[in-house]
């Protein structure tokens, strides 16, 4: 059974509607003609997975399991290979621990719960920052943001609009503050005041990784001293439309940082929806949430099986 409302599911399903329509014009081209699964429609599906975005290893890993399959089980039709697709996708999945995410009113492991949030400019970051403060506070959580992205023209501004929008408390300074200060002050400010969680947004510069690995690397160890186990969650925004772009910024993020979470956004407007399972599986880091729309509201939790029966559902 699915964790999603019939509104949810309309909306996860409108959100992939271009990777979906995608997936399906390529797999039906995969075994047009064909009556059973030979290694010609192998060979074409390995394509529509790699062309999808999904990535090289991991679908290599896909088809392996469904050669295994086909050796045992013929199949002649497109919708018993959609069936095996999804099972074996799902259990991918399933191995990676992706997709067991509790919902925003689930209790939370930890007060203040701690996210730093990290990721390069442009992907999303701080409209995310936002949905996940709306979606607490929905939830009935006192939720503070930390503006400690103090290096980009304007991102205090930004997220100091959103803080407004949403109706939470924001913690800032001057832009070319030092980052550590605002999360120490953000985090002092989160327990004296009993806050349930804490929303840090940080510098989204890859230019030099040196720099990056050091200025989160400080966060971290100042945040700590306020509260020993912060960050609880380090979570790494990827935009989903640039496709393999994605798969690079995950490499030198993981190698920057300990991130433990992904949220994946602009789904809704690219047919490389894939790129969410070749990720999950590449970095065997659970995928969190999904953004599939502008919206307030259009952030979801992932659902592994919501997410690949919505992929494969016509």
């Amino acid at each position: 059974m699915g964790l999603f409302s019939p509104n949810k599911k309309k909306n996860l399903d409108k959100g992939l509607e271009k990777t979906k329509e995608s997936v399906f014009k390529k797999l039906s081209r995969a075994v047009v003609g064909k009556s059973r699964v030979d290694d010609e429609v192998l060979d074409n599906l390995e394509e529509v997975l790699i062309t999808s975005d999904v990535g090289v290893d991991t679908t290599l890993r896909i088809i392996e399991r469904i050669e295994s399959r086909v050796s045992k089980d013929k199949f002649l039709n497109t919708s018993e290979l959609n069936a095996i697709l999804k099972e074996e996708i799902v259990s991918l999945l399933e191995e990676n621990n992706t997709g067991l995410v509790a919902g925003f009113d689930a209790p939370l492991p930890a007060k203040p719960y701690v996210i730093m949030v990290v990721g390069v400019n442009g992907v999303g970051k701080t409209t995310t920052i936002a949905k996940l403060a709306h979606h607490f506070k929905k939830a009935g959580k006192n939720v503070v943001m930390g503006a400690a992205d103090t290096f980009r023209a304007a991102a205090v501004d930004q997220l100091s609009i959103w803080a407004d929008r949403v109706g939470v408390e924001i913690v800032k300074q001057e832009m070319g503050s030092d980052p550590a200060s605002v999360a120490y002050d953000t985090l002092s400010s989160a327990v004296s005041s009993d806050k349930d969680v804490v929303i840090i947004d940080t510098a989204g510069r890859l230019h030099n990784k040196v720099n990056l690995m050091n200025e989160l690397s400080k966060i971290n160890r100042v945040m700590q001293k306020v509260i020993p186990e912060a960050p609880h969650e380090i979570l790494l925004i990827l935009d989903g439309s640039t496709g393999q772009n994605a798969f690079e910024q995950a490499k030198q993020f993981t190698k920057a940082t300990e991130v433990n979470a992904l949220a994946l956004t602009k789904l809704d407007g690219t047919a490389k929806g894939g790129v969410v399972l070749g990720i999950s599986d590449q970095f065997q880091i659970p995928v969190k949430y999904i953004g599939i729309g502008e919206k307030l509201d259009d952030l979801l939790v992932f659902n592994r099986e919501e997410f690949v029966n919505s992929l494969f559902n016509s």
